[in-house]
Order: C-alpha cells, then sequence, then structure tokens
C-alpha cells in the first residue's frame, strides 16, 4: 500500500553551495485555531517576555518586532456511532454480534464516547475541534452526514450494515475506524472490520483511502497520534514558503525538487530576489527607527547567560536587521516559512552578515526557517514542523559508523524542545569564516527523530537515536553527534538524497501515517520486528 497516491487530491490545501490552488477534492475546514504550543511560542513575537534557559543559564528577555505568526489551520474531526436495533425473529438468527442492543444503549455509548473525545482534545496539543458525536443507523443518515463540513471521519462503527459504512466513507478525505474490545461494550466490527469492511470478503484490499493502518481497537492514544499525524499533513500541504533568491535543490538528483514540491505538496514557492532584499535592507538602514530596534535586540541577545559572542558585535546588529526584514516579507505573504538560498555566498555581501544567526532566531520564535531553499528536504522539515509543533533541524549528515552519525550545519534552533534555550556560541560561518553563525550547545541524552527524503519524493528513510554529544570540529558550526537506533545496516544500505532532518521526540508513527496519505513510502529504521 505505500506509495499509493490516492490521498493526494484529499490533501491538497557537501554542505552547500547552491495564492495556493484549490486541490480538487480538498476539504479540509477551518483556517483558525492556535494550539497552545503555538500561542506561547508566539507570545515572544508579539509582546516583551521571557527567554527561558537550562539552567543555569538564566534568563533573559527579547525585544518584540511587532510581527505576530499566523495561527495554524485546526483539524476538524467528525465522530459518528454506527448502530442498528435488531428484532427477535422466531427460530433463526435474529441479532449479530455486538454488546449495543437497543436504543438506551446507543445513547449510552455516545455520552461515553462524547466524553473520551472530550478527554482527547484536551490532552491534544494541536488543539483540533472535535464535532458533536452523530449516531448513524443507514445510508440515507450516513449521507447526510457526509455532506458536513470536516476534516477526518472518526468512525465508531459499534453495529450498521457495511453499505451504511461505505456511504460515510468519503475516499477524499480520511477516516479513521474506532471499534471496542475491551473498553466497553464489543461492537460488531471489531470481528469484521477485516474481511468485510477492508476486504469486501475477499484476499484484496477494497475500501477506498482505507487500509489496516486506519482502524484502532479500544485505544484513544492511538487515535490521538492519528489525529496529530493528520494535523501536521493538513498544515503541510499547501504551505506558503517566501524563498529568498527562490526556490532550488541540493545536487544534479535535486533539480526538480521545486517542481516536485509543488506537485506533490502543492506549496507556494515565493520568489523573492536578490535585488528586492537588498532595496529592503537599504531602506532599513535608512530608517533610525529599525536600526535602533537592531541595535537594542542584539544588546539583549548579547546580555543573556549561555550567549557567547565569538564575532563582531556588527554582524548580530546586522543579523536582527535581516531577521525582521524576513518577518516582513512573512507577514506580506500571509505565511511562517522562509528560505534562503545561495546563503554560501550572494546574500553576504547585500546583508554584510550570514543568514545562519537570523534563521536560528526566526525557528526558535516558532517559524520554520531555512537555509540553502533545498527542496529536497524542506517538505520533510514543514511536515514534522507541523506534527510536533517544534523546531527542526536541518542538517548535513556524515557516514554512519558504528552505531553514531555526526550531523552538522551552520544554523540550527536554540530551543529544540519547544520550550528551553541552550547555551550558544555566536561564531563566524565555518566555511566563509564571516558573519554570525551559532554554534548551539544541544542537550545530551535526547532522543530524536531523523528524516532522510529521497531525491524523487517517493521514499523518506527515518529512524530515532539520542544526542550524544557536540563536539566542536572543523566542520559546520551547530554539529551532534547522535546514536542510531535500529537497523544500521539497512540505513547505510537505503540512504537517498542528501541533507537529513531532525527534531526532537519520537514521531516516526505519525510521519509514516502522514506519508502513507501523501503517498510517499516510510522506511523505518527503528522499526522493531
Amino acid at each position: 500500500m505505500a506509495g499509493d497516491n490516492r490521498f493526494e487530491k484529499a490533501f491538497g490545501g557537501g554542505c552547500c553551495g547552491h495564492t495556493v490552488p484549490r486541490i480538487p477534492g480538498l476539504q479540509w475546514s477551518g483556517e483558525g485555531g492556535v494550539s497552545r504550543r503555538s500561542f506561547f511560542m508566539g507570545l515572544g513575537t508579539a509582546a516583551i517576555g521571557t527567554w527561558a534557559l537550562r539552567p543555569p543559564s538564566g534568563r533573559g528577555t527579547e525585544l518584540s518586532s511587532g510581527h505576530v505568526l499566523l495561527p495554524k489551520k485546526q483539524l476538524v474531526v467528525k465522530p459518528v456511532l454506527t448502530y442498528d436495533i435488531n428484532k427477535r425473529r422466531p427460530q433463526t438468527s435474529w441479532r449479530n454480534w455486538g454488546g449495543i442492543m437497543t436504543r438506551e444503549d446507543v445513547d449510552k455509548e455516545a455520552r461515553t464516547l462524547t466524553d473520551q473525545l472530550a478527554a482527547l482534545q484536551k490532552k491534544a496539543e494541536f488543539n483540533p475541534k472535535i464535532l458533536p458525536i452523530t449516531t448513524v443507523a443507514n445510508k440515507t443518515e450516513a449521507a447526510a452526514v457526509r455532506a458536513e463540513s470536516y476534516d477526518v471521519l472518526l468512525l465508531c462503527a459499534s453495529g450498521a450494515g457495511v453499505d451504511t459504512l461505505e456511504a460515510l466513507c468519503d475516499p477524499a478525505r480520511p477516516a479513521i475506524m474506532f471499534v471496542r474490545h475491551l473498553s466497553g461494550p464489543v461492537y460488531l466490527w471489531y470481528e469484521i472490520a477485516h474481511p468485510r469492511f477492508l476486504r469486501k470478503t475477499v484476499d484484496e484490499y477494497g475500501q477506498p483511502g482505507m487500509d489496516p493502518h486506519d482502524v484502532v481497537v479500544d485505544n484513544f492514544d492511538a487515535v490521538l497520534w492519528r489525529l496529530r499525524a493528520l494535523h501536521g499533513l493538513k498544515n503541510a500541504m499547501g504551505q506558503k514558503i517566501v524563498c529568498i533568491g527562490d526556490a532550488g535543490g541540493w545536487g544534479a538528483g535535486g533539480r526538480k525538487a521545486p517542481q516536485l514540491t509543488r506537485e506533490k505538496w502543492h506549496m507556494e514557492l515565493i520568489p523573492v530576489g536578490y535585488p528586492e532584499l537588498g532595496e529592503r535592507i537599504k531602506a532599513a538602514r535608512a530608517d533610525s527607527k529599525r536600526t535602533a530596534l537592531a541595535e537594542a535586540q542584539a544588546k539583549t541577545l548579547l546580555a543573556q547567560r549561555g550567549v557567547k559572542l565569538e564575532t563582531d558585535r556588527k554582524f548580530v546588529v546586522n543579523a536582527f536587521l535581516l531577521t525582521n526584514i524576513f518577518k516582513d516579507l512573512m507577514a506580506q505573504h500571509q505565511t511562517n516559512a522562509i528560505t534562503v538560498h545561495h546563503c554560501m555566498g550572494t546574500i553576504m555581501p547585500i546583508s554584510e552578515t550570514t543568514a545562519c544567526l537570523p534563521l536560528m532566531l526566526l525557528n526558535d520564535e516558532g517559524y520554520m526557517a531555512f537555509c540553502e531553499s533545498d527542496f529536497v528536504v524542506i517538505p520533510s522539515g514543514v511536515l514534522l514542523h507541523h506534527i510536533s509543533g517544534l523546531p527542526v533541524f536541518l542538517n548535513d549528515p556524515t557516514y554512519p559508523h558504528d552505531g553514531i552519525v555526526t550531523v552538522a550545519h551552520c544554523t540550527g534552533p536554540r530551543k529544540l524542545d519547544g520550550r528551553h534555550f541552550d547555551r550558544v556560541r555566536i561564531m563566524t560561518h565555518f566555511e566563509s569564516d564571516y558573519g554570525a553563525a551559532p554554534k548551539v550547545d544541544m542537550e545530551v541524552g535526547e532522543r530524536v527523530t531523523m528524516i532522510d527524503p529521497d531525491f524523487n519524493f517517493k521514499r523518506w528513510l527515518g529512524f530515532t537515536g539520542k544526542t550524544l554529544k557536540t563536539p566542536f570540529m572543523h566542520i559546520c558550526r551547530d554539529q551532534v553527534d547522535v546514536t542510531i537506533e535500529g537497523d544500521r545496516k539497512k540505513l547505510l544500505e537505503y540512504m537517498v538524497g542528501f541533507h537529513w532532518m531532525m527534531c526532537y521526540g519520537d514521531y516516526r508513527k505519525e510521519v509514516g501515517y502522514a506519508l502513507k496519505k501523501a503517498g510517499i513510502e516510510w522506511v523505518d529504521v527503528s522499526e522493531k520486528a
């Protein structure tokens, strides 16, 4: 089933050197809804707040540039309880399996599900919108629900015929089936979900848009992580990204990456040329208020405990000026995402700094900010950010060996756990020995998810590991050794593309589930047999 692209329509909405269209079948609902995590991450851009550093680094303050993060799109979930009430008939089988047999049973189960879904909604950090539950007993009632506006069908399949379930499930819209075994009155479809619904009484799968991984037994936590995956996918599909110096892709294999990004992920890549950026920088330098703000922001950052300056201070001031211009561009184009092409050279004489520090600052505030404009890997960063709610680290991998791999880049987030700021040395960019680039002292012992996307947008490789140490080799400044959990031989043999994407936490299940809907194969090196 991996690689099946049937859901693509439904979800339309060496280190360096180089208006979303309406998608047919797209039924994502709602543009508002700020998750608790997004809300708190956005506070730093809207007001003067505190930066919580890992002990004993202390605290500092951040000066506002007046920009506010846009809210993420809210995932709208429609729960439905299907049922049938059988009537006794003499001398024949008259009832199906299942513990819900009367109208009173149906109403009681609907109340129980409502309470459980309220608990799930409270637990979900991405703030889904869960609509009131509807009870459905036939195709007519099913058709009425299917005509409603929502993103995901949560099909609580207590009873009813297969024709009713089929009438509910729209192939252009994802669905999760929930059945009970031990968590309450047993459901009919606990018995026959696989042979009758998914396989239509034959050996081959026949339900459009669904497979065995869309069925959950008893466990609402398993429902939750699937909804988290779909929330990430909804927000990744159609993402707008400002592309300084246009969109690109690493190596010969990456030449088609921008077009594949538009086709597969329906992203809107907004080019901003360097002449325009140069004019914006020139105007900002002539604006005393903007230069004073950049000076004050630099002073605030450098005064914090846990921050050490090892380059010329003017590069830091210029970095804040550039950061605020990047925010202007994102605000103009109504997005929270930006990438910089030709960041190894072209931007330096124009900005009189490097893009490294601005990208760190933006990622730590909740934006998505990527160097190199490598659209082979950027879609994985967008998806992983929207799934996890955390900053992500675009990196150069090295050769995996002896159960470890070093990953590095000259820009990376300082707030990888979404809450605490790590210690940082602000140095020059390594290859140019110029500008301002962070060397973040990442926390040791953190579990991470690593993604390695392929050039052809057909297969992503992933694994989990733990941060082992942050060395100081003559390579990109942000560098960390990561252990490899799982089949190390498989990792070596399956490696594709070039750049990798990393974030704290284990999100392999969510990434794999989302990719299946997007028509991309997921190879989980850390998966246990």
